[in-house]
């Protein structure tokens, strides 16, 4: 009975060790995966505070916290299973899938710059969450939209990093990865946006040094907000371009991508160490921003030309002027009320 008893113990020690071996793996697996999709992670935590801005401070966390569940979902529910099912059976799908992905942000990117530059993008004074409901849930759908753009792209990135691993446990290592990840982002985004809350805070203790600080904080958000939109951007047009740019190289059309590589590889090698090799990313993010920027601007033109185009921009140049005519009759001392109602330090 004890021998038998032994020998169970035994078995279940042996595949504890596997299993922890598994997990170690998966971890690892998931660290490299991970660094691979760095540079999209960074786009994606720039792009995403752009969408809390002109929002009321009591919003922005219950904001940031459903644009975080919208992620995990894109990641979780509709990007893994359908990788994974298409890396399996049809590998040759994901390239084309991208590249639509890819010209959504490309679009985005383009429209934005086009909306200020025209005009059509003008502002309203009222902040979203005073319009109601409604204006927040379009906001966030927005988000997540563009999330699921940026998920994809990290997604596709790891899967490529553990693509010979078999199915259960690429499955097990890109969970962690659209977890990790997810926390990480949105994690960084809630820190940026309540940077301002910590600067007050550190304004009212009885340090001057620390006060000092803190007035520097809150005196600082807006502007870097302001700049963090303008990186949000960039990013689209850069994520995008880039995901055009490495598209048409894998569905045959090489000289953009050759051409692009060729100015990379010179800088990378006129200049030596780590700063050359700095220099040769942001030449492949310039020429590929660039790039976005022309493929986003031919969408935007088709858009424009297309009679649902021109007619959503009319509906929105219509409704910031209700709005802002509906600010103007509003009585003295509320006209005009700044979007961010934080205390003044």
């Amino acid at each position: 009975m004890s021998g038998g008893l032994m020998a169970l113990l035994d078995d279940v020690a042996a595949l504890a060790r596997v299993t922890a071996a598994s997990v170690d793996d998966i971890g690892a697996a998931a660290g490299r995966a991970s660094m691979k999709a760095a540079g999209v992670v960074v786009d994606d935590t720039a792009v995403t505070p752009q969408y809390v801005q002109d929002v009321s401070p009591v919003r922005e966390l219950p904001i940031i916290w459903r644009i975080t569940k919208g992620s995990l979902r894109n990641k979780l529910i509709f990007i893994l299973p359908v990788i994974l099912l298409l890396s399996q059976f049809a590998p040759w799908l994901l390239t084309p899938i991208l590249m639509v992905g890819g010209s959504y942000l490309c679009f985005e990117g383009a429209e934005k710059i086009w909306s200020k530059v025209s005009g059509h993008g003008a502002k309203t004074k009222t902040p979203v969450v005073e319009k109601g409901k409604t204006a927040e849930d379009t906001m966030v759908g927005g988000a997540v939209r563009t999330d699921l753009i940026l998920s994809a792209e990290i997604m596709v990135i790891s899967l490529n990093e553990v693509a010979g691993e078999p199915l259960l446990s690429r499955a097990a290592i890109l969970v962690v990865v659209a977890v990790g990840i997810t926390v990480l982002v949105y994690g960084v985004v809630a820190l940026i946006i309540r940077m301002d809350d910590l600067g007050l805070h550190l304004a009212g203790r009885s340090s001057p040094t620390t006060q000092k600080i803190g007035h520097g904080l809150v005196k600082g958000m807006p502007g870097l907000l302001t700049v963090i939109s303008v990186v949000g951007t960039a990013a689209m047009l850069w994520v995008g371009g880039h995901i055009i740019l490495v598209g048409l190289d894998e569905l045959g059309w090489h000289a953009p991508y050759e051409a692009v590589h060729h100015v990379e590889s010179l800088v990378h090698d006129a200049v030596p160490g780590g700063l050359g090799a700095a220099l040769a990313w942001l030449t492949n993010t310039f020429f590929s921003a660039v790039l976005g920027l022309a493929w986003g601007a031919v969408l935007v033109l088709v858009w424009e030309l297309l009679p649902f185009g021109k007619g959503e921009h009319g509906a929105e140049q219509a409704a910031h002027g209700k709005d802002d005519a509906q600010t103007t009759d509003e009585p003295h001392g509320k006209q005009g009320a700044p979007p961010h109602r934080r205390p003044e330090v």
